[in-house]
């Protein structure tokens, strides 16, 4: 497609300082090459004079020094005349999917702590420069946020909780074992005591339990489910279940046959998620054996097996989503849709047009998924779509250009899309409004970093934690190379910071959900202060983050423990569980840890 008329080419997004001018493709994916000019000092920002000191000063003409021209939505636009839309490529002009014209923002190089770059010890290969996708079979997979990179670790020599009763002029651990594992409570009982010593207005750990033995290369625990009666966690071969309030064992422990491959992150609205297991040990085993299970009764529903998919269309790994009454299956070329309630086929969504294989889904709040088109062509790209979780109607399609790749999902309600783009060093943050059309990008160089990684078995990215959004903000966390960082509200109408909010205390804020009107985080254990879970007001001019639960001096040790962690903040309580079992250890390893008032 042509460049807009009497316009040159125009640097999008993320696209790199180095690219000479050259004609772009169509479609929702290339960032234009940059317009010629001297280099500047620093990274990530065009190539124009700096704007005024401090970070947050206001623009004078332009922020980069360019006057402002007309831009989206009848406002000026923030960099200068109308660009192409950074990842987007070219505005499609007519048709269902055209795009909105004029968003253009800062040519950017990949920056040190930009989104997938866990903080030291999460083990992410790509730290200091974007996530790569590697292979097809992970090209791109959207999820909804909220699961946790999978690394080895633990923090073994923790100490370990006794079991005890709890009263009003002594707090102690609650009534369950330490390691009811087996779902019977055995596990014998520790001289400990986590509550023991508990200051004023520190948060009680309710329970705390130890992990199954794993073998000595390791194993996955993937998932956890809190609901109104039960915490349930998956790890290695079992799942596992204990009372929210005590730590009990609430149904006892189901041990599926081979290890657990996949799990659906989402559990349907009365509590019932499905679990993938292998159906051998070899190196040509599959996952394709299906259990839905009930996180409240322990009750086995229905069971299946996951068909094989035509020739290289895999299963020896899958992703499983809930969107509504729809069970999703990806296999690594197609999917298949189940009613989730009896296990009943719905519909395939298999290989479409000239070449394109679905090869990622994502589900919760849409149905969404991602394929890879024209492979080893030069019109080789990918393409989303949202599906109806019913009859797998395409309901939209939006198209990248070639080299863009979709890394991880920040939410699916409203849509918020991580991209990036290898051989031009680029990232991208954008919001897709409902009927799959471009809304904003993130229109400001920030090292932004919530924890993301591959997921438990690669390629899952639904794998980002520390990032929450609703209709209108998203909730970033910046990289801090060491003491307090900030947490940026984005304006999803226009991709402009609204505010920002530093740290309370010296180590790291990550957003963890927003409920009531204000965003919940997570503020991260130091060596000698437990963590804490803070409230921030999202509208007003104060920001002030308010502690809800401050978490015990005395389990600092093992908060900080949880190096693979998921974490969850649910009626007042909060819970922390790993992610992966190391399996190289002779002492027990953490699984889960509870806390409250």
């Amino acid at each position: 497609m042509a460049q807009p008329p009497n316009q040159p080419p125009q640097g999008g997004f993320g696209a790199p300082q180095d690219q000479p001018p050259q004609q772009q493709g169509e479609g929702f994916g290339a960032p234009p090459p940059p317009p010629q000019a001297p280099p500047q000092p620093g990274y990530g920002y065009p190539q124009q004079p700096s704007p005024p000191s401090g970070p947050y000063a206001p623009p004078q003409s332009g922020p980069y020094g360019q006057p402002q021209q007309p831009g989206p939505y009848g406002q000026p636009g923030p960099y200068g005349q109308p660009q192409q839309p950074g990842p987007y490529g070219q505005p499609q002009q007519s048709g269902p999917y055209a795009q909105p014209q004029g968003y253009g923002y800062p040519q950017q190089p990949q920056f040190p702590g930009a989104p997938g770059t866990p903080p030291p010890g999460s083990g992410n290969r790509f730290k200091g420069k974007p996530a790569v996708i590697i292979g097809a079979a992970v090209a791109a997979l959207l999820v909804i946020g909220g699961t946790v990179f999978a690394v080895a670790g633990g923090g073994d020599d923790d100490k370990k909780p006794t079991a005890g009763k709890s009263d009003d002029s002594k707090p102690t651990a609650s009534d369950s074992p330490v390691n009811p594992g087996d779902g019977s409570g055995a596990g014998g009982a520790d001289p400990e005591n986590l509550n023991e010593g508990r200051k004023a207005g520190e948060a009680k750990v309710l329970w705390y339990k130890e992990a199954p033995d794993a073998p000595g290369d390791g194993a996955d625990a993937p998932g956890m489910w809190i609901t109104g009666k039960t915490a349930v966690k998956a790890a290695y071969k079992q799942l596992v279940a204990y009372n929210i309030d005590g730590g009990a064992p609430t149904w006892d422990t189901i041990t599926f046959e081979q290890k657990i491959c996949a799990v659906t992150p989402q559990k349907t609205s009365d509590d019932k998620i499905v679990v993938a297991y292998m159906n051998g040990t070899s190196d040509r085993a599959d996952c394709n054996q299906l259990q839905e299970i009930d996180l409240n009764t322990g009750a086995k529903g229905w069971t299946g097996e996951v068909e094989d998919g035509a020739l290289f269309d895999s299963t020896a790994s899958i992703e499983l989503s809930i969107t509504g009454k729809t069970l999703m299956v990806g296999r690594s070329q197609s999917g298949t849709a189940y009613d989730v309630t009896t296990g009943k086929k719905l519909f395939d969504k298999k290989k479409y047009g000239s070449a394109c294989f679905p090869t990622a889904f994502a589900g919760g709040a849409r149905l969404i998924v991602v394929a890879s088109c024209d492979a080893a062509k030069t019109t080789e790209h990918d393409e989303m779509q949202e599906l109806d979780p019913t009859t797998g109607r395409v309901k939209w399609t939006q198209k990248f250009d070639k080299g863009w790749t979709v890394e991880h999902t920040y939410s699916l309600d409203p849509l918020v899309v991580y991209s990036t783009n290898d051989d031009k060093n680029a990232w991208n943050i954008s919001t897709i409004t409902a009927s799959g059309r471009f809304r904003s990008q993130v229109a400001f160089d920030e090292d932004f970093a919530p924890e993301c990684g591959w997921g438990f078995l690669g390629g899952d990215l639904q794998a980002c934690q520390g990032v929450a959004a609703d209709a209108n903000t998203l909730y970033l966390p910046t990289e801090a190379s060491s003491g307090a960082n900030e947490i940026v509200a984005v304006n999803l109408a226009d991709g402009k910071e609204k505010w920002r909010v530093k740290s309370p205390a010296d180590e790291s804020m990550l957003p963890l959900k927003t409920e009531g009107g204000k965003l919940v985080a997570y503020v991260e254990p130091s060596y000698d202060a437990g963590g804490r879970i803070v409230s921030i007001a999202t509208t007003g001019s104060k920001h002030t983050p308010t502690t809800l639960l401050q978490m015990p001096e005395g389990t600092v040790d093992i908060e900080s423990g949880f190096y693979s962690k998921d974490i969850d903040w649910v009626d007042g309580r909060f819970y922390i569980s790993t992610t992966r079992l190391a399996g190289d250890t002779d002492k027990k390893e953490k699984l889960m840890l509870a806390y409250g008032k």
